[in-house]
């Protein structure tokens, strides 16, 4: 099977950073390319959401945010007593791995499209509800629930952050206004949807090569649970979807929102929670390691284990 074009712009990326190509996007490009994609898929969500029952969705939604709780605490042994990194370090890394990555869902999304695979349309909000609970875990193995932690300045930075802010803002404009509403603008957010993330997957291709001096400066666990945490968390995530009774392609989904790890909101929040953490280590594996796994390999390779148990 042929890679989806999205993820051969990822790779035209990372080649030419790691070729030290004279190429990267201007800064405000980049910032409206990730601006369209967040509200696209929020957009999307709340459409879905409007034709939906909440209450009926709130036992999923309580599935998801434990699966928010425990896979930051699955992390962060095997970061601290495998990986010997200080405490500080393994919790933050902790918090990167529990929580998700938006760029990862929108190749996923892409991913399922071009299969032809369906797929529950709100799982947006799954991602929003996502971005929280590891950061709060993260927090308390090194602080404890302490006065001394500045929470209120870290509320902001979570709960206002681009990300939040536009993914939970496109849920509601989407919920509020519904298709009909929705479609004046339908053009800009879904008819461009795989040109915007492929140009977004392009910068992220650059990003990702500039982590992997990183990488090999800080050995070969770092290589390793990067691609073997993600995919035990897929099966973790995966598996929730099929006690949820989620599509295929909403399993999928599930189980890549698992394997991702935050590289936007996380690394903003263990700035001001954590600043003794080196934050080097949890992008490394995160954008030099676990991104690249999950679009080159990881997403076909969830796709194909939960289509082949079901």
């Amino acid at each position: 099977m042929s890679l989806d074009p999205v993820v051969l712009f990822f790779m035209l990326g990372l080649a030419a950073g790691l070729m030290r190509a004279e190429m990267r996007l201007p800064s405000a490009i980049y910032e409206l390319l990730s601006v369209i994609l967040l509200l696209a898929i929020g957009l999307k969500g709340g459409i879905e959401l409007s034709k939906q029952s909440f209450g009926d969705l709130l036992p999923d939604i309580a599935a998801v945010i434990a699966m928010g709780f425990v896979l930051p605490l699955l992390a962060f042994p095997l970061l601290r007593y495998v990986g010997r990194f200080k405490k500080a370090d393994a919790a933050s890394m902790a918090a990167h791995y529990g929580s998700v990555s938006v760029g990862t869902y929108a190749v996923a999304v892409a991913y399922l499209i071009e299969q032809k695979v369906t797929f529950e349309e709100y799982m947006p909000l799954f991602l929003v509800l996502l971005e929280v609970p590891a950061i709060i875990v993260g927090i308390i193995l090194v602080r404890g629930i302490s006065t001394k932690t500045k929470w209120g300045k870290l509320s902001h930075e979570v709960f206002l952050g681009k990300s939040i802010v536009l993914l939970l803002g496109g849920l509601l404009i989407g919920w509020i206004a519904g298709p009909e509403g929705i479609e004046p603008i339908g053009g800009l957010f879904f008819d461009l949807f795989k040109g915007v993330l492929a140009l977004f997957l392009l910068e992220m291709g650059l990003i990702a090569a500039s982590q992997v001096g990183s990488l090999r400066r800080h050995g070969v666990f770092l290589f390793g649970f990067g691609i073997i945490f993600p995919v035990l968390s897929a099966l973790i995530g995966g598996g929730l979807g099929l006690m949820l009774e989620l599509s295929i392609g909403g399993t999928v989904l599930l189980a890549t929102l698992a394997a991702s790890a935050s590289y936007i909101a996380v690394p903003a929040a263990m700035r001001i929670a954590l600043p003794e953490a080196n934050p080097t280590l949890s992008l490394t594996a995160a954008l030099g390691v676990t991104f690249p796994f999950n679009i080159i390999f990881g997403i076909p390779l969830y796709h194909k284990f939960f289509e082949y148990i079901t």
